[in-house]
């Protein structure tokens, strides 16, 4: 791995290591996509390419507990939230150019709000062109909004008031032409911390329009996204991939991937879904996921699985091992080839300047 900005392991901790499928460079480089994935629990941003020589760029900064990653519809700007603020980066080199290192995109931080610790889920640009993000501790989606930490837009009819209880665990949202369209919630629960009782069937996917629940039955649904005219999520409990019938309220799934799923992007007619390593504790233990990787024989890996649409086949993999076991979301990034990004802990932040002329 290369272009890193602090060590991503002490002495003591299991070294960083990333590998990928034996093709999976090539394909990258022949559907000119790069992509960008969030690690919360270890607080770095990644970002996979392909350098001019046909090898794998990985490139890596550090945002302290960092997940939502939303990317504008021209490429020039993206969205991460971190633990207690939104960052808005954007694309410092002009279309085309290079970076002196080779470096098609260098992504530099040139806006935050600072929100407090709401524990941002998805996050995407609004049409308005300002974040707008999954509330999770007050189960809504809101936005940033000027002296205060966030405007609430919409939350599902069975939450009763705005209250920091993170009581249905709403964690994903897909938007459409900037507003959002579908959420993703862990249950309907109306107390408390009360998601947790319903983990293994009690998530849900909403109609924001309407507010009313066009799935159910789901096991910890996450990333909804709308792509080729389908609704597509992650039913993480279960470890499946697939998409929603709207006209008979059912999840379809496509594909089996070994991990906890979260994080969905779509490129050159395949799904890039993030996987993670679950938890030991009360969150994670328990779910079917645990049943069917027994029942595969098989052991549930961290990063990310390349799937074809219409096989369901895994085409490419990457796997993430060492310190990093969990990833949040991934984003395609098309046109761009070898991407790189500005952090906040070395002293280029205050060096690497742009001019609007």
């Amino acid at each position: 791995m290369t272009n890193k900005d602090d060590a991503l392991a002490s002495p003591s901790e299991e070294a960083f290591a990333l590998t990928t499928s034996r093709h999976f460079p090539e394909w990258l480089a022949s559907v000119q996509h790069s992509l960008a994935f969030t690690t919360y629990r270890a607080g770095k941003a990644f970002f996979i390419g392909v350098k001019p020589d046909g090898k794998l760029s990985v490139f890596e900064r550090s945002f302290s507990r960092c997940m939502g990653m939303g990317v504008s519809d021209d490429i020039r700007s993206m969205l991460i939230s971190s633990e207690y603020q939104v960052h808005r980066l954007d694309n410092i080199l002009p279309e085309g150019a290079r970076s002196a290192d080779g470096m098609d995109a260098t992504f530099a931080p040139h806006q935050s709000w600072v929100t407090g610790d709401l524990d941002i889920h998805d996050i995407g640009f609004g049409r308005d062109g300002k974040p707008v993000f999954v509330n999770t501790l007050f189960n809504c989606i809101a936005t940033v909004s000027d002296g205060y930490s966030f405007k609430p837009l919409w939350k599902p009819p069975f939450i009763s008031r705005y209250a920091a209880e993170d009581r249905c665990h709403l964690n994903g949202m897909a938007l459409e032409a900037g507003e959002p369209r579908y959420v993703t919630a862990v249950s309907r629960s109306d107390t408390a911390d009360g998601w947790r009782d319903r983990r293994a069937d009690g998530g849900v996917v909403l109609d924001v329009t309407s507010g009313e629940v066009i799935v159910g039955g789901l096991s910890m649904p996450h990333s909804p996204r709308l792509h080729a005219g389908k609704l597509w999520l992650l039913n993480s409990g279960t470890g499946e991939f697939g998409f929603v019938d709207r006209d008979a309220g059912a999840f379809i799934p496509v594909a089996f991937v070994p991990g906890f799923a979260r994080g969905l992007a779509f490129v050159a007619g395949h799904a890039v879904i993030g996987l993670s390593l679950p938890r030991e504790n009360r969150t994670f233990s328990g779910l079917a996921l645990d049943a069917e990787l027994r029942k595969r024989d098989t052991e549930p890996r961290c990063g990310l699985a390349v799937i074809n649409l219409a096989t369901g086949d895994m085409t490419g993999w990457v796997r993430v091992e060492g310190v990093v076991r969990e990833l949040y979301d991934v984003a395609a990034l098309p046109g761009l080839q070898c991407p790189s990004a500005i952090g906040f802990r070395t002293n280029e932040v205050k060096h690497v300047l742009s001019i609007d002329y």
